[in-house]
């Protein structure tokens, strides 16, 4: 039998291929699935690159390759930390703001054709399941 996360990764993709769809057809067809998936991450209010590495799972490194990319293609810049004048903050540019509000829109059609499909009372039964677990899988929560 193939384990619940199993079916919840797939559901994760099928978004996930829906959104860079919306994206690449609005224009925003230099995005890679790696570089969404760091820019996705990014909070308001900006991160470091080691911040951003730990919520993404990959390493410095790899952050800072995908973060120079989407620099260069306009969807983030670094500035500097208020809090700390020797560290740089990563933060969504206008672009990656345009981005991530295309983006939301296909996550509302996406939500809305579960919805149709499961019926309210179980997207709600489903919302609140989800919610509960990230007691238990986001350590970001």
């Amino acid at each position: 039998m193939t384990s619940t996360a199993v079916w919840m990764f797939v559901a994760v993709r099928h978004v996930e291929d829906r959104v860079l769809e919306h994206l690449w057809t609005g224009g925003y067809d230099d995005l890679t699935l790696a570089q969404a998936r760091m820019a996705a991450r990014l909070d308001e209010s900006g991160m470091r690159l080691t911040e951003l590495a730990a919520a993404a799972q990959v390493t410095k490194q790899t952050a800072g390759f995908l973060v120079d990319q989407l620099e260069r293609a306009g969807y983030v810049r670094r500035e500097p930390d208020p809090r700390d004048a020797r560290a740089r903050l990563i933060r969504l540019a206008d672009r990656g703001l345009r981005a991530r509000e295309r983006a939301r829109e296909i996550e509302a059609i996406v939500e809305s054709e579960w919805e149709q499909h499961l019926g309210v009372e179980r997207m709600e039964a489903l919302r609140a399941a989800v919610l509960d677990l990230r007691e238990l899988t986001d350590p970001w929560n």
